[in-house]
């Protein structure tokens, strides 16, 4: 295939031959799928139904569980489906639209990550302006700046890798359609472009995580300040699992997109992709909302009021 333009489809990653271990992989990936559900909707039917939770915490948790339902879609349910039914494909258009849709959400949730790391900073560190500083129309404006980052970013991004010229084939070795594995098939040096901007991307990126970590540096300085472990335990419960999942989230992502083909491997590639696009949609509910006693209050109600209409 001389160009893009000739290829109609792409192979994606097989988990196995043998056909046990195909359904064996689909389960797997059914009950990630469906762990990911069930806690991301919980937290979205939580915060739409209390109004007690019409908080600026709640409100970014709500955007990151619709974030996190919308990635893990683009990607889990085509692998299922591919499991399930013994082929490989993707089409052409298709995998341009999950790159797209997948570099969308999770630019933005990493984006909105930063946000929620800043609406803790400003809780504890400053309580006195907190009204100030996310008040409901600056916090409507700080998601929506997440969210159109996300969308430019990704429309930069999917154009830019699906204007090169492909001729080492159509074969991906990933589960989904991944850049990097797109890269790889280009037999142009126009290629370069996109890993430049890769780069600039990772940098902006790095500068977000910078952020994050010394947010959480001063939500422990202030925090050690009060005499109260009841206090700590709290500060701490909260922020050293969102700073984990921060690093788990970026450091894969960076290996993934930025690592030197030399140490490239199928295996490797598959472990540090599974580790940033599925694993943190599925442990992000546990992580920032349903261990929350509002949260557990809030679904108790909805239970409560759906059993009493029945």
């Amino acid at each position: 295939m001389s160009n893009g333009s000739s290829t109609t489809k792409f192979l994606l990653l097989a988990f196995a031959d043998a056909r046990e271990l195909q359904l064996l992989h689909f389960w797997l990936f059914q009950g990630i799928y469906l762990a990911a559900l069930l806690g991301n909707g919980l937290i979205i039917t939580a915060v739409a139904c209390d109004h007690h939770l019409h908080t600026p915490m709640y409100f970014f948790f709500l955007n990151l569980s619709l974030l996190d339902l919308g990635s893990i879609s683009t990607t889990v349910p085509k692998a299922m489906a591919n499991s399930l039914w013994d082929t490989r494909a993707i089409s052409y258009l298709g995998c341009a639209a999950q790159v797209f849709l997948f570099v969308f959400l999770m630019s933005a949730e990493f984006y909105l990550l930063t946000v929620v790391s800043y609406n803790r900073y400003v809780a504890i560190c400053k309580p006195l302006h907190y009204g100030t500083f996310l008040g409901s129309r600056a916090c409507v404006h700080m998601a929506a700046a997440a969210w159109g980052s996300g969308f430019l970013y990704a429309v930069l991004h999917t154009a830019n890798t699906f204007s090169l010229p492909l001729c080492q084939g159509n074969a991906l070795n990933q589960f989904f359609c991944e850049i990097p594995q797109i890269l790889k098939l280009s037999c142009s040096q126009s290629y370069l472009r996109e890993v430049g901007l890769l780069v600039v991307s990772a940098c902006f990126s790095l500068a977000c995580f910078v952020f994050i970590v010394l947010s959480s540096v001063q939500i422990f300085r202030a925090v050690l300040r009060i005499p109260s472990e009841q206090g700590w335990h709290k500060a701490f419960s909260t922020c050293l699992p969102h700073l984990a999942g921060v690093s788990l989230f970026i450091s894969t992502g960076m290996v993934a997109y930025l690592k030197h083909l030399s140490i490239s491997s199928p295996s490797l590639d598959l472990v540090v992709s599974f580790l940033y696009s599925v694993v943190p949609p599925a442990v992000n509910p546990l992580i920032y909302s349903t261990r929350n006693k509002e949260i557990k209050d809030a679904l108790r109600k909805v239970q409560e009021y759906t059993l009493f209409q029945l």
